[in-house]
């Protein structure tokens, strides 16, 4: 058995490519091996900044050999058919196998096809999968014509100690790879892969990713703890640095205490999201003025140019930013308001000035269905909620938004729950972002979350299969998790049809509400089904006319969910799917509605009357239950119909000879459906 060793050596590979294109690599190559009926054992993926490193052991020396047999023409067949037969499988009428079937007597061919050695088919798969490796982005380099993520500079190629000279561009494979880039950039051959990393180790490469991710990580930590700090780790910081470097220094710098009175989450993007820095807390969880950065060198002077270069480029980009909250707090928010007119939010929706006054009509709306929430404050933070915009923090910083908002309305004496609502106003922007709870706040985040699927629902800019471009999807999800977790009462056809009144020019109102309807329950269906409940339920209970409110929707939906998991929950569901079903096809045949009154002196059998009776009782008792929401207790309710409606189907027959009878009949088993109905519609419930 024998080992593939292949390293695709570039320059930088960005970070968050690395991961998935060697999953790619790896995906690529063994399904060629396995299409090409090579067997391996083993497989190992490695990674740096500049190599991709695959390595496959267990391979055989060559493909087995293949032998086929193939079925031609009756014995009897005319002798053109018979030669076209031996001569497309290169056979003659001796080496065919007569062979009797039911349908008379055929010939067999085999055919044996000699496996190929392996080194040629590699090669083959090793030039289809470098072509097809899907990166995000690519580029041409020189006068090439093929794409690679970055200039690719060499192909490492052994199978079995042996070079497959498998090409891609001007670039073909050979037996010679080259360690750091710095500390040992010469070029070295290798025989096989043990000998491969023992020699990449010995040039300053630590190919496993992982390693490196723990180096890193218990450097900092050390470094932090012998400083008297701690680290505040950051998991998706750790997977971005560990692809920056080839061997991995952790080192300490300090930041200059005249930056310290900046807050704090200023401080932290310019470091992590800007520098790639590591924070550093005390022992009470205040920033310390201190930075970890990751070198890829290791320097006689221990690093000590390396840190003061990055204190400077820091120190540089933190005098912007105390400059910027310095000048900002000069001004007022309120006093920022007209810039909002020169800043266009949607070329089809207005400027901010108009989206702002929006906001604020939504805010007071809503207010009145959210506990406790002053109209006032929700107003005033809609007013101001947005002029952070202009500040030269979050032209800067843009991810600041909403969060300077706050430091600038605490700064001009602002009520603290407008101040709070103006930095949650985004929130939540994904699954496992928080939710704002405090009433000001809610309404603040539910405006702007409503305000923006309102108006782009206006204009059609509806997402579309995998694109939503202006993330209403994203919007929708919030808008059910602010009232979900927040527990509102919050018609949503109301407050719907209230933002798309904002829009005076709107030409499609009635068609927008109901389209974010229909947008909300496939929203609604994906936040559930993560939770673990039937997409169909939340179908089922969404149809109701006039049913909007999410809260009683999931309660309706739970008890619903009980119910149709119980015995008598299923037999119901199968007598109403056959009452359903008969009336579907009388009712076309018909041509008319058996929603209608029945009449009691047509009832001729037992088990109808039994029926009808039951009907009564059951609505009779049920629906003051569903008025009180008491869900769970109306479903108990609606069980005892499962006898009444087996019964009337096993003795009575519906289709009577008897016209009025007939439709009598089918008169009762519309009220059995129209009764189901009062909980969910049953028919968008899979059985």
């Amino acid at each position: 058995m024998a080992e593939l060793l292949l390293e695709l050596f570039s320059e930088e590979i960005p970070a968050r490519m690395q991961a998935r294109a060697t999953a790619d690599l790896s995906k690529l190559v063994t399904d060629g091996l396995k299409a090409a009926d090579l067997a391996f054992e083993t497989v190992e993926t490695l990674v740096t900044p500049r190599r991709l490193t695959l390595i496959i052991d267990g391979l055989p020396e060559k493909q087995p050999d293949l032998r086929e047999e193939r079925r031609g023409p009756r014995a009897d067949a005319p002798e053109k058919a018979i030669n076209g037969f031996l001569t497309g499988n290169g056979v003659t009428l001796d080496q065919c196998e007569k062979r009797e079937m039911p349908k008379g007597t055929f010939l067999f061919a085999f055919v044996e096809q000699k496996g190929r050695a392996s080194a040629e088919v590699i090669k083959d798969i090793v030039e289809d999968a470098m072509a097809k490796l899907p990166w995000p982005k690519s580029m041409r380099w020189a006068d090439q014509k093929v794409r690679w993520v970055r200039q690719l500079d060499s192909i490492l190629c052994l199978f079995d100690g042996k070079v497959i000279p498998a090409s891609y561009g001007p670039v073909t494979a050979g037996d010679t790879t080259r360690g750091h880039r710095f500390l040992a950039p010469a070029t070295f051959s290798v025989a096989n892969a043990t000998e491969y990393k023992e020699k990449l180790r010995a040039a300053m490469v630590m190919l496993d990713r992982e390693e490196r991710k723990q180096v890193i990580l218990d450097g900092a930590k050390k470094l932090a703890a012998d400083a008297g700090f701690e680290l505040l780790e950051d998991n998706g910081l750790l997977e971005e640095v560990c692809g920056l470097v080839e061997w991995p220094v952790p080192v300490m710098g300090k930041v200059d205490d005249l930056f310290m009175d900046i807050p704090r989450e200023v401080l932290e993007t310019s470091m992590r999201e800007h520098q790639k820095y590591f924070v550093v807390e005390d022992k009470n969880g205040k920033l310390a003025a201190r930075f970890i950065t990751i070198s890829n060198m290791v320097t006689v002077d221990n690093n000590a140019k390396i840190i003061a270069g990055n204190e400077r480029v820091l120190r540089a980009r933190l005098h912007d930013a105390k400059f910027f909250w310095d000048q900002d707090r000069k001004v007022t928010l309120q006093s920022r308001l007209p810039k909002l007119d020169s800043i266009v939010f949607h070329a089809k929706l207005g400027s901010l000035s108009e989206r702002v006054l929006r906001l604020r009509g939504l805010a007071r709306e809503l207010s009145a269905d959210i506990p406790n929430c002053d109209v006032k404050l929700a107003d005033r933070a809609a007013e101001i909620g947005k002029a952070d915009l202009v500040s030269q923090m979050v032209f800067e910083f843009t991810e600041l938004q909403g969060l300077m908002g706050k430091y600038y309305a605490e700064n001009d004496g602002e009520a603290p729950e407008v101040a709070n609502a103006i930095a949650e106003h985004y929130a939540p922007a994904g699954p496992s972002d928080m939710c704002p709870t405090a009433p000001v706040s809610v309404a603040f985040a539910l405006a702007e979350k409503l305000d923006t699927l309102a108006g782009f629902f206006t204009v059609n800019e509806k997402p579309t299969g995998s694109k939503d471009p202006f993330a209403l999807r994203r919007a929708a999800l919030g808008v059910i998790r602010l009232v979900l977790e927040n527990g509102l009462r919050l018609p949503l056809r109301r407050v719907f049809a209230f933002a798309v009144s904002q829009y005076p020019t709107a030409i499609r109102r009635d068609a927008a509400v109901d389209d974010l309807l229909a947008f909300f329950a496939d929203r609604l269906k994906v936040h559930l089904r993560e939770q673990g409940v039937r997409h169909d339920l939340v179908s089922a209970v969404f149809a109701l006319d006039g049913e909007d409110d999410l809260v009683r929707l999931l309660a309706r939906v739970e008890a619903l969910s009980g119910f149709v998991s119980g015995e008598s929950g299923v037999n119901l569901m199968a007598g109403y799917k056959r009452a359903s079903n008969i009336l579907r096809i009388e009712e076309k045949k018909d041509d008319t509605s058996y929603d209608a009154d029945v009449s009691a002196d047509l009832l001729s059998v037992d088990e109808e009357r039994k029926l009808y009776q039951a009907l009564i009782d059951v609505r009779h008792a049920a629906l003051p239950l569903l008025r009180d929401e008491d869900y769970a207790a109306a479903m108990t309710e609606f069980a005892r119909l499962r006898e009444p409606v087996d019964a009337f189907f096993e003795q009575v027959t519906v289709n009577s000879d008897k016209a009025d009878e007939r439709a009598n009949r089918l008169k009762l088993l519309a009220q059995i459906r129209t009764a189901l109905h009062d909980i969910a519609d049953f028919s968008k419930i899979e059985t």
